[in-house]
């Protein structure tokens, strides 16, 4: 919109994201109004404008507003470039996780955290599993020092508390939780967003301590074509693909792809192992979206993953695979997955969910061979309805679950299929005031009916202030060879003391959001919050009783973590934006009146991300870290040399990235700049690394390990002794070309 003046000066620019132009945003002069919007590729020009002093503004959807102080001269163009940050810390944006509803962030009742593909891209990583180690509170644990598995922490729990979704598909669990967040093409990944607490009430049992659900673009969103490749100085390759193919006048088809390899037999640390597990992975990824009707919704999704990977002594080679000569921990994973949603043809809002995965798990841990066959199908039905003030969400849900493997603990297979309903209801109860109210009900045959109910509160104290009350019941159900690596390994004999009852978890959890918006463009946010949950029946390895035993049983006592978290985010106009997140929390356990920490559990943790783009030439410059506080280890008996406690550690990483070329990115920098390691003032890693198989392990009458000359120590082999990655300091470089 322009106002007739006589020729007099021009303001012209771009508007980008720092990467690509931002179409159709608007621009304008702050009280006036003369304007116009970016076209197709973020170019603008304001003509007649009268000389004088203005504060230019850009607003779009998705970014954050932009404001500059700006003089128009008579008969001169005033030239701009601006770059928009995108919206991954605003309160605009929009998430799906916390009620199963597509509303924007402010709106929200539960707390989300958004990540966008810019946060991933400030240090690249060839799986999601590494991306979150920048995430404030979560946590990627490395379980095992020979295979390199791991799981996600959130808010110091561990990994089987948390469920993992694809688009909202619970197809992530189980063993997938080990190896399925490995191989989803960073290409094609829209936002990732985590909700800290429990999410049982629409989501079912494994969402006690959080979710992590990971949104797929859509055929609007996904560029034409684009490529993303880097390599590692220790030998890492990564590739990553994707596509937009047009199927005819309604149909869109995403295709990713991505590969990685690892071959490079390294050991930094001298103890004859494999610091660094040699993975030959693929996954292939499709998803279909139809167009129908008055945009109602049609997608479907598949995913193919395949992964070879071993680790162990040096000299291992496949044809020791399963024997008891060279140790090797060798796996073969196989996945497949599907799912889809469709939006009934009526006028009511109700929408079809479903889901179905397979996975095959071929494995052998020296001389113990572990074979598994999972499968996990998911159907469910919402309705969205609106009453006067009333927001209601109608659901039922089915979930089948088959699980079998070789172990002595799966005599016959696993199968179950578990019925739920769930209703929500979110009331305004004033303009600035809205309550939540949940309920969830499931009947598992092995522990009869569960009931979670959930309120959520949530207070508007003005445009820029949000505080939320969050309050929840969990369940869990534990199948303990799908969660627990230790178990697998041979070097701990399992046992289970009694018929375990399913965790139940209570929690609460306050949340207080703040945006400030200054003159001069400088924009700062603060996202704060309290939480505190309480587990009964909680379910913990014991790894302390006796070094040679993983013992579990149903916790006669509490298991409580609690804590407080806080993220801040600063963005200048000068293009330079900090991010800080620091986390310290209590999580333990108490029994018999006596309080132990939690294994593997940090007391504090931080996280940060410095960036700076220089705009000519056109260079971004990001700095990324995370520090942790010690956390207890299992070491094997008062015998043993290495310290119960990690010390303090951290691993900071640093970028370059040039965007001077159309369609290309040039990037490189250092990975781990302090070169730590956890091996660093430790006696040895792996217990026993020169006796894999316990050869030479002496065992008293009691059946305790004896204290000899060749084992000093009384120790048996076992890799568990882990918390943080073997790899060192080490160069990388990537490419990426987009095409729109």
């Amino acid at each position: 919109m322009h106002s007739v003046y006589a020729q007099q000066g021009t303001i012209e620019g771009t508007v980008t994201d720092g990467d690509y132009g931002v179409a159709y945003a608007n621009v304008f002069l702050n009280g006036s109004d003369i304007g116009t919007a970016s076209d197709e590729n973020g170019n603008f020009a304001i003509t007649d404008v009268p000389e004088g002093s203005y504060h230019l503004k850009v607003k779009v959807l998705g970014y954050q507003s932009f404001s500059t102080p700006i003089k128009v001269v008579s008969g001169k163009s005033t030239k701009l470039d601006i770059v928009l940050q995108e919206s991954s810390e605003q309160l605009e944006e929009t998430v799906v996780t916390g009620t199963l509803k597509a509303v924007s962030r402010s709106e929200s009742p539960v707390p989300v955290e958004v990540y966008s593909p810019t946060f991933l891209k400030k240090n690249p990583t060839a799986n999601i599993f590494e991306a979150l180690q920048n995430v404030n509170g979560v946590r990627p644990q490395i379980n095992c020092n020979v295979c390199n598995t791991g799981d996600i922490h959130i808010n110091g729990l561990e990994g089987p508390y948390t469920l993992v979704l694809i688009d909202g598909m619970p197809i992530v669990s189980g063993l997938g939780s080990v190896y399925g967040l490995s191989g989803i093409p960073n290409s094609l990944i829209e936002q990732i967003e985590i909700v800290k607490g429990p999410a049982s009430s629409l989501y079912g049992s494994e969402a006690v301590g959080g979710l992590i659900n990971i949104i797929t673009k859509n055929s609007l969103e996904a560029p034409d074509f684009f490529a993303d490749a880097f390599a590692t100085g220790w030998g890492e390759y990564n590739l990553d693909i994707g596509a937009k193919i047009s199927v005819g006048k309604k149909t869109d088809m995403l295709l990713g792809v991505n590969y990685f390899n690892y071959d490079q037999l390294i050991d930094n640390n001298d103890d004859n192992f494999t610091d660094l597990t040699l993975q030959n992975r693929i996954s292939i990824f499709q998803k279909w979206n139809f167009k129908r009707e008055k945009s109602r919704i049609f997608s479907l999704a598949g995913r193919f993953f395949y992964e070879d990977r071993w680790g162990g002594e040096l000299q291992w080679t496949p044809e020791f695979r399963g024997g008891n000569e060279i140790y090797g921990e060798s796996i073969y994973t196989t996945r497949w997955e599907i799912l889809g949603k469709y939006q009934l043809p009526i006028h009511e809002k109700m929408l079809l969910s479903f889901s179905y995965n397979d996975h095959k798990q071929n494995s052998v841990y020296g001389d113990t061979p572990y074979i598994a066959d999972q499968r996990i199908g998911f159907a469910q039905l919402t309705w969205d309805k609106k009453i006067e003030w009333h927001d209601l969400l109608f659901g039922t849900a089915v979930r089948y679950k088959y699980y079998d493997d070789n172990t002595t603990a799966t005599v016959t297979a696993d199968e179950v299929t578990i019925p739920s309903l769930f209703l929500q209801d979110e009331m305004q109860l004033a303009q600035k005031h809205s309550l939540l109210l949940g309920m969830r009900y499931d009947y598992d045959k092995r522990h009869g009916n569960i009931l979670t109910p959930r309120l959520a509160y949530r207070w508007k104290l003005g445009d820029n202030d949000i505080f939320r009350f969050n309050a929840g019941t969990g369940f869990r159900v534990v199948n303990l060879f799908t969660e627990e690596h230790a178990a697998l390994t041979g070097a701990r004999d399992v046992l289970v003391t009694e018929e375990l009852k399913p965790e139940r978890s209570i929690n609460f959890n306050l949340n207080y959001l703040k945006k400030i918006y200054s003159d001069n463009g400088t924009f700062m946010s603060l996202d704060a919050s309290a939480f505190y949950t309480s587990f009964s029946n909680a379910i913990l390895p014991d790894y302390d009783s006796d070094p040679n035993q993983i013992i579990y049983d149903n916790l006669d006592g509490t298991s409580v973590s609690q804590g407080v978290s806080a993220n801040v985010d600063l963005v200048f106009p000068s293009s330079f934006k900090i991010m800080v997140g620091a986390t310290f929390q209590d999580v333990s356990q108490t029994e018999d009146g006596s309080k132990q920490r939690q294994i593997l559990t940090e007391r504090f943790t931080g996280t940060w991300g410095l960036s700076y783009d220089i705009r000519s030439p056109k260079l971004s410059i990001d700095y990324t870290g995370n520090i942790y506080g010690p956390m207890r280890l299992p070491i094997l008996g008062e015998q043993d040399p290495r310290p119960e406690y990690s010390p303090t550690w951290s691993i900071q990483n640093i970028q370059f990235t040039y965007k001077g070329l159309e369609n290309f990115e040039f990037y490189g920098g250092i990975k781990n700049l302090l070169n730590w390691t956890p091996n660093n003032g430790v006696p040895f890693l792996i217990a026993r690394a020169n006796d894999p198989f316990d050869r030479n392990v002496t065992y008293e009458a009691n059946g305790n390990v004896a204290a000899t000359d060749d084992n000093p120590y009384a120790l048996t082999f076992d890799p568990s002794y882990v918390y943080g990655p073997n790899q060192g300091i080490r160069a990388f470089f990537g490419l990426r070309y987009r095409l729109d």
